[in-house]
């Protein structure tokens, strides 16, 4: 066996089953190692930034890492935006990145470059295997790293040397990582301060958001603490049969007019919360003033072993008022937006399904629209890079097979990894992808104001406008070898969304707003 196999060996003994590729020619003994692991199912990704995003989808949905295989610094880039987001999900990922030979490194050789220096930025642990006996050792330590603290990417680069190379460790055993319990007194300090506050909020992050930590959130809100979640998590569990958390609002003087009044801010598997950008004269931290902040477990401890714990002290009532099933009363009809569009979602959307949500100022409709849907998973982009929605889609597809799931995306945001439909189509994925067009960077046109940036003139508004020439995503899913169907009323998609969640397997709705 060569380093190559010790590598997947260790992977596949310490139950890591996929890996999203994009290889090249450094990464061609890991290629043909495939063949010899049949444990480890490599999936063929067209663009590096969809492989980063479909293993932290599927990351988000099992909990466990999946594996990237990335080709040298250049392929490393090009799927940095998602690895950002997976960062920011807290997303075991073990993140295989070719190398040159060792003895070819000096030459400098036109792909050469930095690989650490390019992953240090979006990963919690970085090594290379320079030698063939590091690497089923390094490979199970990645595994570990990705899994520790507040979880996230491990790096580990392969040169070619190493891979081809006989290996004389053929595999290692990763120890299962334990998350650090935050201790009695600080559980005790928080219990006591909740009991004395006159309008205290709880602030939930990633780390706190299983079942048992939204059932122990909701005994304390019982208890009379509200519970806000922030903006975006990796995975918010939701609609019928959960307890209903209303999240923290994206623009900072909307959220601090929404906590207005609060003296107490607990942090639960979470950070003090700040404002997504800087704007003149608006403050970047979003706690109220005179009000106290206190931290119950930090991202890195187990936030569900904290929040029941502090449900106990609080004496908090083990029966808590869930979301019952609500389908709006009748179809849309008229204007398609993103109300039309959430009510149709609301109303057809199959229990367990899963919702990847990228559709950046349509979010915040959809996501009330469904608040008493049937019971799905909610998908939201954690780190801000666009491009996420249509490679996490995948991952949870592949993570959650008899899942339907379903992708809501802006069209400019869907440009970005458009590649991700080939891969739903050669995988035979059951993802429905909805495209909302509205051939604009909208988001951007309300930052341009929001930041005070003056009139646009016509050099603006090209650069924040993607209609001329517009996109034609039916025909794009086509030349994918998707179905697609174009809609432009809220009839015509509410009939169109059932058809899709009807059928089994891939299909494209592009919804002109």
């Amino acid at each position: 066996m060569n380093g190559a196999d010790a590598l997947l060996k260790t992977l596949a003994d310490n139950g890591v089953e996929l890996c999203f590729a994009n290889p090249g020619t450094s990464e061609m003994q890991m290629v043909a190692a495939f063949d010899r692991e049949p444990r480890v199912r490599p999936i063929l990704c067209l663009f590096e930034g969809v492989a980063t995003g479909a293993a932290d989808g599927y990351a988000r949905m099992t909990g466990r890492p999946a594996a990237t295989l990335l080709h040298l610094g250049p392929g490393l880039a090009n799927g940095s935006a998602n690895l950002h987001n997976a960062r920011r999900a807290f997303s075991p990922m073990v993140n295989i990145v070719g190398d040159h030979a060792t003895y070819h490194r000096r030459f400098e050789a036109p792909l050469t470059s930095d690989i650490a220096g390019l992953a240090w930025p979006n990963s919690c642990w970085v090594k290379s295997a320079d030698r063939p006996d590091d690497i089923a050792p390094l490979t199970a330590e990645a595994i570990v790293a990705s899994q520790m603290g507040q979880r996230g990417v491990a790096t580990l680069i392969l040169p070619g040397d190493s891979a081809w190379s006989e290996a004389p460790i053929l595999s290692a055993q990763a120890p299962t990582p334990v998350r650090t319990r935050p201790d009695d007194a600080r559980i005790d300090a928080v219990a006591e301060a909740l009991k004395a506050a006159a309008k205290p909020v709880l602030m939930l992050g990633t780390n706190g958001m299983s079942e048992q930590g939204l059932a122990a959130a909701a005994r304390i809100a019982a208890a009379g603490v509200r519970i806000l979640v922030d903006t975006f998590v990796a995975r918010h569990l939701r609609g019928s049969g959960r307890f209903a958390t209303a999240k923290m609002l994206y623009f900072g003087e909307m959220a601090l007019k929404d906590i207005e009044g609060s003296d107490l801010m607990v942090l639960a598997a979470t950070r003090t919360p700040v404002a997504f950008f800087a704007y003149p004269d608006m403050p970047s931290i979003l706690v109220p003033e005179g009000c106290r902040e206190l931290t119950l477990a930090t991202p890195e401890e187990d936030g569900v072993y904290a929040l029941e714990a502090l449900a106990e002290r609080l004496n908090a009532p083990k029966d808590f008022p869930v979301a019952a099933y609500e389908a709006p009363n009748a179809a849309p009809t008229g204007k398609l937006n993103p109300y039309a569009i959430g009510d149709s979602l609301a109303r057809h959307l199959p229990e367990d399904s899963v919702v990847a949500d990228e559709g950046i100022t349509a979010s915040l409709p959809l996501f009330l629209q469904t608040r008493a849907a049937r019971r799905h998973d909610w998908l939201t982009v954690t780190g801000g890079a666009i491009g996420q929605g249509l490679p996490v889609a995948i991952g949870a597809a592949v993570a959650t097979p008899g899942r339907k799931v379903v992708a809501v995306i802006g069209d400019g945001s869907a440009a970005y990894t458009l590649q991700g439909l080939w891969t739903v189509m050669r995988e035979g994925l059951d993802v429905v992808t909805i495209i909302l067009a509205n051939r604009a960077y909208q988001i951007l046109n309300i930052e341009f104001d929001r930041t005070k940036s003056g009139v646009q003139g016509p050099r603006a508004k090209d650069l924040l406008g993607i209609g001329d020439p517009a996109l034609d995503w039916v025909a794009l899913a086509k030349g994918f070898g998707m179905a697609g169907v174009v809609c432009q009323t809220a009839e015509e998609f509410d009939a169109a969304f059932a058809r899709a969640l009807a059928a089994d397997g891939p299909s494209l709705i592009e919804a002109v707003l």
